[in-house]
Formats: structure tokens, sequence, C-alpha cells
């Protein structure tokens, strides 16, 4: 089963410390781990939250908005697709995930 990980932080933090940009060199043991195992299939850090475009169709008309849709609390930093067994196995390697600790990982299926 395939599994989106939305990696979740909070957005006061975020604001406070944005995120570095991690060199494609640089070691990331969690990630290491499940691309060496075949698990992780995709994943990347996401520009700041300000950079981001909503598009809405209304009437025919295509709106746009600078930012996010949701104003909340928290804001999506980053994403992991997996391949897993099970959601089981989803939830223990989101668990081991770095982010985790300080933020949240939010685990989906994909459909079909």
């Amino acid at each position: 089963m395939k599994f989106m990980l939305f990696v979740c932080v909070d957005k006061a933090v975020y604001d406070r410390e944005p995120l570095e940009p991690v060199e494609p060199d640089e070691p990331m043991p969690w990630a290491d781990e499940l691309d060496a195992a075949g698990i992780r299939l995709h994943g990347d850090e996401l520009r700041p939250y300000r950079d981001a475009t909503t598009v809405r169709v209304r009437g025919g008309e295509v709106l746009l908005a600078d930012g996010p849709f949701a104003e909340t609390k928290e804001v999506i930093a980053g994403y992991d697709i997996i391949d897993c067994a099970d959601e089981k196995e989803a939830i223990e390697i989101a668990s081991r995930h770095p982010v985790a600790l300080t933020g949240r990982i939010e685990i989906r299926p994909f459909r079909g």
C-alpha cells in the first residue's frame, strides 16, 4: 500500500526558525534507511507556505490567492511517499520520522 506522509510543523516555530534547505549529500538517517530498503519512493521539503498559491474556479472564473488555503497553526513543510505492507507499518515508519518529535506526521493512504 502506498501512503503520503505530510510533514507538519507549528507555524510559529516555522516562522521563527525556517527549515534550512538540505544539501543533496547531507546524511538523513531516517530517509536514507527507507530509501535503501525501497520503502520511501519519494520525498522532499516544500518551499515556505508563503510561496503557495491557492487556485479555485467559481462560475467559470479562475480565482487565485496568495498563500495556503487554510489559516492554521500548522504548515506542511514537506512530504514523503512510502510503500508499506499496511497501515501498521506506515505508522511505525512515521513514528520514527525526526519531525514527529516536535511536529506531526499525517498519514494518508492513496486511493486504489
